[in-house]
C-alpha cells in the first residue's frame, strides 16, 4: 500500500492572488519587462490548444501572452517571474502532520499535486518545513506540471503509482476537491476526501489499520 496527498487545501493553506494577472504583471515589472496595457485581456486569453486533461504550464502561457502583445522574454525570466507571483504565505493545516506520520508508517508516500507553477510545489513544501516536522521526506512529488496531466486524468495517479513502486490499486489519495481529488477512485486507485474524513480522523484510521 502506497499513500499520496493533495498540497493546496489539503496538507497546506496559501493565499492566492485575487487577480492573478496583476501579480504577474508587478512581478514581471520587476523584472523590467514591459506590461502591455491590456495586459488583463492577454493573460486571460486562450494562447494555444492543449489536449483535454493536459497541463497548461503558466510560465508558457505568460510568454505565448506577451508575445501576443510583441513582447518578448526568455523562459527562464518567465519561470522566475511566474514563481514569484505565486509565492506566499504557507500555513500547515491542522492534522496534516500527524497524517504525514501515520502514513510514512504504513508505506511510501507521496503529494500529488495540481499546479501550472513550475516548483511552486517544491517551494511550498520548503516553506512550510512539513517534511523535518512530520520527521519523513517525501517519497515522489507528482506535479500536474511536472507529469503533463491533471487530476482527475488518470495519467497523474498512474504516474504517482509507478513512482511509488505500486499498482494503482494499491495507492491511496487523501484530497480536499471531490471533482479532482475523487479521480483516483474513478482511476482505479482509492480516495480519500476530507469531506468525508477529516485529517486527525486519516491520521487515526491509518494508525488502527482501518484504512487500506
Amino acid at each position: 500500500m502506497a499513500l499520496s496527498f493533495d498540497l493546496f487545501g489539503t496538507l497546506v493553506a496559501t493565499d492566492r492572488p485575487a487577480a492573478p494577472w496583476d501579480a504577474v504583471a508587478e512581478a514581471l515589472a520587476a523584472r523590467s519587462v514591459r506590461v502591455p496595457d491590456d495586459w488583463e485581456d492577454a493573460y486571460r486569453s486562450a494562447h494555444r490548444e492543449y489536449d483535454r486533461g493536459r497541463e497548461a504550464p503558466l510560465d508558457e502561457h505568460v510568454r505565448l501572452a506577451l508575445a501576443s502583445r510583441g513582447v518578448e522574454i526568455t523562459e527562464a525570466t518567465a519561470a522566475k517571474a511566474v514563481l514569484d507571483a505565486f509565492d506566499g504565505p504557507v500555513t500547515v493545516r491542522d492534522g496534516a502532520i500527524e497524517a504525514l506520520d501515520a502514513a510514512a508508517q504504513r508505506g511510501p508516500v507521496a503529494v500529488c499535486s495540481n499546479c501550472s507553477v513550475p516548483g511552486l510545489v517544491e517551494r511550498t513544501l520548503a516553506r512550510s518545513d512539513i517534511e523535518a516536522r512530520s520527521g519523513h521526506e517525501f517519497d515522489a512529488i507528482i506535479t500536474s506540471v511536472g507529469c503533463g496531466w491533471r487530476k482527475p486524468h488518470p495519467n497523474i495517479f498512474e504516474t504517482t503509482a509507478d513512482a511509488l513502486d505500486v499498482a494503482l490499486s494499491g495507492l491511496i489519495h487523501v484530497g480536499d476537491d471531490a471533482r479532482t481529488d475523487g479521480g483516483a477512485g474513478r482511476a482505479g486507485a482509492q480516495s480519500v476526501l476530507l469531506d468525508d474524513d477529516s485529517l486527525p480522523t486519516i491520521a487515526e484510521q491509518l494508525r488502527e489499520g482501518a484504512l487500506c
